[in-house]
């Protein structure tokens, strides 16, 4: 078959944990990583709103995971310059890995002519990025709940909830593999049980639109955020802000720093305002989660 002269992919970016939903919960969000590829002579990734974001191709996610795929495919893939549109903070608990993984993978499909399949697609991603939440969200859109193994992921996509997050995004980045090393190697199982059924309620309150609910059970994490908390020193602030202001609950967003409270839509402009005043080195926004995934258009197939 051949190839398209030209053509787009978008992915949203994502929120992942909603506190105890570790590894587990993620939900699509309203910023987007978007490719537009032309055919060319040779690989080339152009960052147009990133312009000191120049990674070589090799360590290029995007371009890395595409040629992972086509080599265990025993396939090459053919050349294309990428202007790359990113609105996905890096480093910061939004996504911005798993969004590449997913843009690489429907690059390899596209190019390839692979016609894998939406399990397809999620094993590879979860595979690449070591955990569900972020890649299956960017995947699927909406929120979905995963669970992985070593050899299969299983996902239930379900709707966005109808809440808007006001979102408090920090001036420093936090590695996913730092915030992993303040986690305990094991919990108790007492604890253990606890902590997933504060994780089981979430996914109820939330798919009964239950905010008040949904809100305390994300604080009620025992997962991650205790132990996290002390890299973000804002945060019990954020949280006693968004609190007074309305908020059903603030958690951390991935492994951070990103710090996200649940909000009904018509309190969410007051209270990013208020943090935005208290905050004013950070970038305080509003983010609706989506019900969309990856997308792919065809601009011109020949």
């Amino acid at each position: 078959m051949s190839k398209p002269l030209a053509f787009q992919i978008r992915v949203p970016g994502s929120t992942a944990n909603l506190g105890p939903g570790f590894d587990s919960i993620g939900l699509a969000v309203g910023r987007y990583l978007r490719l537009e590829a032309v055919k060319a002579e040779s690989w080339a990734f152009h960052y147009v709103n990133q312009p000191s974001f120049r990674p070589a191709l090799e360590s290029n996610l995007i371009y890395v995971t595409a040629k992972k795929i086509a080599d265990e495919h025993g396939k090459t893939l053919p050349a294309y310059s990428v202007d790359v549109f990113n609105d996905i903070p890096l480093s910061r608990g939004l996504g911005s890995s798993g969004s590449a993984i997913i843009a690489g993978i429907e690059l390899a499909d596209v190019l390839l002519d692979l016609n894998l399949s939406p399990e397809d697609k999620s094993w590879i991603a979860c595979q690449a990025e070591g955990h569900p939440d972020n890649v299956t969200a960017s995947l699927y859109g909406g929120m979905v709940i995963s669970t992985q193994s070593k050899t299969k992921v299983v996902s239930v996509r379900l709707p966005a909830p109808k809440f808007d997050l006001v979102t408090v995004i920090p001036n420093f980045e936090l590695k996913t593999s730092e915030a992993r090393k303040v986690l305990p190697e094991a919990l108790p199982f007492k604890q253990a049980i606890e902590a997933s059924s504060i994780g089981n309620v979430l996914v109820a309150s939330l798919l009964s639109g239950d905010g008040v609910s949904a809100g305390k059970m994300m604080e009620s994490d025992k997962f991650h955020q205790p132990y996290r908390a002390k890299l973000i020193p804002d945060m019990d602030e954020i949280t006693h802000i968004a609190r007074k202001n309305g908020a059903y609950g603030t958690f951390l967003s991935g492994a951070g720093p990103t710090v996200m409270s649940l909000v009904d839509r018509n309190k969410s402009t007051y209270l990013c305002d208020s943090l935005q005043k208290r905050f004013q080195d950070y970038e305080c926004i509003i983010l609706k989660p989506v019900n969309d995934g990856v997308q792919t258009h065809i601009v011109s197939a020949k």
